[in-house]
């Protein structure tokens, strides 16, 4: 299975769009969204996905109601199985919860976000994913991640040039 997986998008949809495009163009399985959609309104772009998305609520997603009614997300936390893979999805806003999950040894891959920088560490037999931000706005890199569950393999890439930022065999 490949997955697509994004962050932080706030509201950027030219960005989303981009992201959207290319989880489309790989074929992706399914796209986890760790939050910090912003508004429903990114459901225009959002809603092009080929795959189905999961994901879930961020700090600035303020209007969490219509997110729901937009796009279904409706946790804070979400676990997700995936070929045998056990994988955790949360914003990550409380560093001693994400690091927790990844001292717990329950999960294969912990998914985050928040920070807005893209991160592949290895922790035990976990592997922390956080795709960085597909809005650009923090860092100025617009990123997302893929999960191949197969090859087991994270990589990391660039949406403005879809260069490799990170790569890591699980």
């Amino acid at each position: 299975m490949l997955i697509g997986i994004m962050s932080d998008t706030h509201d950027n949809l030219s960005a989303i769009a981009k992201a959207v495009e290319l989880f489309n163009r790989e074929g992706v399985d399914l796209v986890i969204h760790a939050g910090d959609y912003v508004a429903p309104f990114v459901r225009k772009e959002l809603l092009k996905l080929k795959a189905p998305l999961k994901g879930v609520f961020g700090n600035n997603d303020g209007e969490k109601k219509g997110l729901n009614k937009a796009l279904g997300i409706s946790e804070d936390i979400l676990e997700v199985e995936a070929d045998g893979m056990k994988i955790i999805v949360l914003h990550g806003t409380n560093e001693k919860v994400v690091d927790a999950f990844a001292k717990s040894q329950l999960y294969d891959v912990i998914i985050r976000g928040h920070t807005h920088r893209y991160e592949i560490r290895e922790t035990g037999r976990s592997i922390l994913v956080n795709p960085g931000e597909v809005c650009g706005y923090v860092t100025g890199i617009k990123s997302v991640a893929f999960l191949d569950t197969k090859k087991r393999e994270v990589k990391i890439i660039n949406l403005d040039t879809e260069e490799p930022l990170g790569f890591m065999s699980l």
